[in-house]
């Protein structure tokens, strides 16, 4: 029975998707084209669907002479990765953390070298900031100042969210960092005290980095760790927010892969094409204008004025990539030794 209510629950998750895929973006009913069906993560959405569909849809047209349209569905990474697995019709997906794309690949939906693209398949990089409100009332000025008592901090829920994985570990990672930088090691009991200590501050757990902007936008909390591009994003339109720099954090790492379990042989020439694509110039600066880093040059980074300067930046191999990071700290920290209790 509890089988059966959890395969009727995963199946209404992936039928709620369809309020998310409102058919080819170029308003045709996709029978003079190809339609693309890409599932990515939260924040996703902008860059894909302002810049790169468009783009490449345009390119193709010219080089091809056929049309190509895109239907998009966007979540947690962890809700999406589920979706797929359970059946959605994705040719695509853009994931948060790799070890979504390694859930892919033992459930059979993913059958491809999908390391073998540029980047080790990462599409694009993005450092963890604090956003806070404008002029800053709580004086917060890095991960440690999130643990005081009457700070009231929105974040994402890690079974939900691959952002929200990236920010425990930027947390717990900073003081493995700043000891490392002040002593040559790194303290364990510290980076733990810490994020149990971050925790017990958290009032709002929504299920995906976007929500939880939206939560802090609507006047709940007074932080949220979340990805630099959202900071960027709500100060540039003027929203009464402000990003505050940790002196170390992580640099979150985006998968792009293709799903092989129901690409038909007519299809995926252009969804091959699609993939490379995302690692030409042309996308990748579509990337760095949407406030993600490139993976292919660092000039197009450096043409964005507004991304931040850590002093202490890492990344996944700090903990010795996901297969390390996931069970040492997500499930070992996190969940065994803070969420329970």
């Amino acid at each position: 029975m509890k089988r059966l209510c959890l395969s009727i629950t995963l199946i209404f998750a992936v039928l709620a998707t369809t309020d998310c895929l409102p058919g080819p973006m170029d308003g045709s009913d996709g029978s003079k084209g190809v339609v693309i069906t890409v599932y990515g993560f939260s924040i996703m959405k902008e860059p894909l669907e302002k810049s790169i569909f468009p783009a490449f849809a345009a390119k193709w047209k010219a080089e091809h002479g056929s049309n190509v349209s895109f239907i998009t569905s966007f979540a947690g990474s962890e809700t999406v990765t589920n979706q797929i697995l359970q059946g959605a019709p994705a040719d695509i997906a853009v994931l948060a953390i790799e070890r979504d794309v390694d859930r892919l690949v033992q459930g059979g939906a993913v059958k491809n070298d999908w390391r073998a693209r540029p980047g080790k398949g990462i599409v694009n990089t993005t450092p963890f900031i604090i956003l806070v409100r404008k002029g800053n009332p709580k004086q917060i000025n890095d991960f440690p100042d999130l643990a005081r008592e009457g700070v009231q901090l929105i974040h994402p829920d890690p079974t939900s969210s691959g952002g929200a994985q990236w920010s425990l570990l930027a947390i717990y990672g900073s003081e493995l960092k700043k000891s490392e930088a002040a002593s040559g090691g790194e303290d364990i009991p510290k980076a733990t005290q810490l994020l149990h200590e971050v925790w017990h501050n958290v009032i709002s757990t929504p299920g995906s980095a976007r929500e939880a902007r939206t939560s802090l936008e609507t006047g709940y909390g007074d932080a949220l760790v979340t990805y630099e591009l959202e900071g960027l994003m709500m100060t540039q339109a003027g929203e009464p927010f402000q990003v505050v720099v940790p002196k170390a954090t992580i640099f979150s790492e985006h998968p792009a892969v293709m799903i092989d379990r129901s690409l038909t042989p007519e299809k995926r020439p252009v969804v091959e094409a699609f993939m490379n694509y995302l690692w030409s110039d042309e996308a990748q600066q579509a990337f760095v204008k949407h406030h993600f880093r490139s993976v292919t040059n660092d000039l197009f980074n450096q043409a964005n004025p507004e991304f931040v300067k850590i002093e202490l930046p890492f990344t996944i191999e700090l903990f010795g990539g996901w297969d390390k990071a996931y069970p040492d700290v997500i499930q070992g920290v996190f969940i065994n030794q803070i969420k329970t209790r």
